[in-house]
């Protein structure tokens, strides 16, 4: 790719390396809709990778410049997302399950942009991970355990419950609302969840401490 189909986009702020890839859902009707607001100037949004309804990647913004996805939010203490992310949209208005087309794409997809910028499992984050209470894709229609059991997410393994909180600090997760950091958490690992903090979200938080750095 030589040009780009979205001019949303500029440098990586102090020329650093993708270490995220950051996965989002359009929220819109169609993926010609969403294509038409991620390459509108207006917007002033975009992202390097559109993957429609039937599985076709169409890049956007070149994965060596900075595209406008990610927004206000922080991830392992890194606010400016943007530049230190890659990030693929999914054509899914946010209320059915993404088609087996369009994820088989996106573990193609997935897989040559790990590889390209050494990125691992742990850095692959959903737009609600790094936007506790301001965001909620993917969604939890979205099957991280499916990406997990290819080596292209995690997944943790319930560990005997600790400090939830800390937990998902030491994860990644910002300092957020504590009920959103345990909405965001839920749409990942636990979408089943409901009401207050429980024993199993605790369990499985525990498990993400050996993931974290």
């Amino acid at each position: 790719m030589t040009e780009a189909a979205s001019p949303n986009h500029g440098e990586r702020r102090g020329g650093v390396r993708p270490s995220l890839v950051v996965l989002h859902y359009t929220g819109m009707a169609s993926c010609a809709e969403a294509r038409a607001r991620l390459c509108d100037p207006v917007a002033e949004v975009s992202a390097h990778w559109l993957i429609s309804e039937t599985g076709k990647a169409e890049a956007l913004v070149p994965e060596a410049l900075r595209a406008w996805h990610a927004g206000a939010g922080a991830w392992k203490g890194v606010d400016d997302v943007n530049s230190h992310s890659i990030g693929i949209e999914l054509a899914n208005p946010g209320d059915r399950p993404f088609p087996e087309g369009q994820m088989a794409a996106l573990e193609r997809l997935l897989r040559g942009v790990m590889v390209r910028w050494d990125i691992s499992a742990r850095g692959v984050i959903g737009h609600s991970d790094m936007a506790p209470g301001r965001k909620g894709d993917p969604g939890r229609r979205f099957d991280w355990r499916r990406l997990a059991i290819q080596g292209l997410a995690i997944w943790p393994e319930a560990g005997p419950p600790g400090d939830f909180w800390a937990d998902l600090q030491g994860f990644g997760y910002p300092q957020a609302a504590p009920q959103d950091l345990l909405a965001a958490f839920r749409l990942r690992f636990r979408p089943q969840g409901q009401g207050a903090l429980q024993v199993e979200d605790a369990a499985l938080a525990a498990g993400l401490r050996v993931f974290s750095t």
